[in-house]
């Protein structure tokens, strides 16, 4: 009898091992999993290098003629051509972010901490939909409704607040000014900004949070306490996530901004510093010769501001990576 029962135990699987795959299928599907995840990473920064590589060789010429040819044959100067445009890119992005992210931490605040279920979800709805809307859309919107609603504001900034070089200056008749513009990009990456601040938000620990309301805080101190030093290197990466997004928009700008070549930190007159995109957009079609190799140059520049800013977002978040769950 017993040795029946031991062939019988014998015989048996262990219930642990029962319903695993083989150990050669479990290693193969590692070395697949991670063959593709390197693959996609080598692609991605192939794709990269494709570009600048493309951008690089096709520049060039605007890189390399002289000043004398180019003046002739191109838009002139290369680096007093691009300057202005380089300019009006930052600066507008600056504008749009300082009107962006207080209104997208404290939707995403709203959405996640204060809002009912039911209305959270109608939020979320919303600014998801938001951004799905096309830019040419925004740029209708933003030349013909929102530039005429906002001229009276600018003359009333002009008005009460000229002393500042910002709101200094002769009024545009048309309202169509770079802080126009500035405001349909933020109404463009607020989306963006706020569905990522979400779900950051979301993440934070709830022991944190209930130890802290445990402890006799607030709502608002409970969230300046716990959720906002735990998405602070979620915040940094979704404003710079923003920051790419209004810096390349190209057609709600030029739609809605009539640019020039002006270094100027005046934000309400119509002689603005157009962005590098919207020129690209509005001179490519007829460009040719050096004139196209200065188009594609100013590509190459929008290029590097945006590989720095992203390499300065990496930077900062990484110095809080162990406070975040964003990572």
């Amino acid at each position: 009898m017993s040795s029946v029962t031991r062939s019988t135990q014998e015989v048996t699987p262990t219930p642990s091992l029962q319903g695993r795959p083989p150990r050669a299928l479990r290693r193969l599907g590692d070395r697949v999993f991670g063959g593709l995840s390197t693959g996609s990473g080598i692609t991605i920064l192939v794709i990269l290098a494709a570009v600048a590589g493309f951008l690089l060789m096709q520049a060039i010429p605007a890189l390399t003629t002289s000043p004398e040819v180019l003046l002739q044959q191109g838009y002139g100067p290369f680096w007093s051509w691009i300057l202005p445009f380089a300019w009006g890119t930052i600066w507008s992005s600056f504008w749009a972010l300082l009107m962006a992210v207080p209104v997208a931490i404290g939707v995403a605040l709203c959405i996640s901490h204060y809002a009912p279920r039911r209305l959270a979800g109608t939020l979320g709805y919303v600014i998801d939909l938001l951004a799905a809307v096309p830019s040419v859309v925004f740029g209708l919107w933003g030349s013909i409704v929102l530039a005429t609603a906002v001229q009276p504001l600018w003359l009333w900034l002009n008005t009460h607040l000229g002393w500042i070089p910002f709101f200094s200056g002769q009024v545009s008749g048309t309202g169509r000014t770079l802080l126009t513009a500035s405001i349909v990009l933020a109404v463009m990456i607020l989306p963006i900004i706020t569905a990522l601040c979400r779900e950051i938000f979301i993440q934070t620990p709830i022991l944190h949070e209930e130890a802290a309301l445990a402890l006799g805080a607030t709502r608002w101190e409970m969230v300046k306490m716990t959720v906002l030093p735990f998405a602070r290197a979620g915040i940094v990466s979704s404003v710079m996530l923003g920051l790419g997004r209004a810096l390349g928009e190209t057609m709600a700008v030029a739609m809605v901004l009539s640019g020039s070549r002006e270094i100027t930190v005046k934000v309400l007159t119509s002689q603005n510093p157009n962005t590098i995109a919207a020129v690209i957009a509005q001179n490519f079609p007829e460009a040719y010769g050096l004139k196209t190799s200065e188009l594609i140059a100013g590509g190459l520049v929008l290029f590097v501001i945006t590989l720095l800013v992203n390499m300065a977002a990496r930077l900062i978040v990484g110095r809080y990576k162990d406070l975040s769950g964003a990572n």
